[in-house]
């Protein structure tokens, strides 16, 4: 599987505009290429998402 393909995956919506405008300024002052920018920011928008998740299941269990 290709890791930046995997990466951009979740981005929708507003989620792919902020991966789209910041994508050509980082990769301008890194090594990186805009997709692969933008494949990092898709991973960290889905690491946030199942960190709420869990936490959210966390405190869910806690109650019971």
């Amino acid at each position: 599987m290709d890791p930046v393909f995997l990466g951009k995956a979740g981005l929708q919506g507003w989620r792919a505009k902020v991966a789209d405008a910041v994508a050509g300024p980082v990769s301008r002052h890194s090594g990186l290429s805009a997709d692969q920018v933008q494949a990092v920011v898709g991973t960290a928008f889905f690491a946030l998402s199942v960190v709420y998740v869990a936490g959210t299941l966390k405190r869910l269990t806690a109650r019971t």
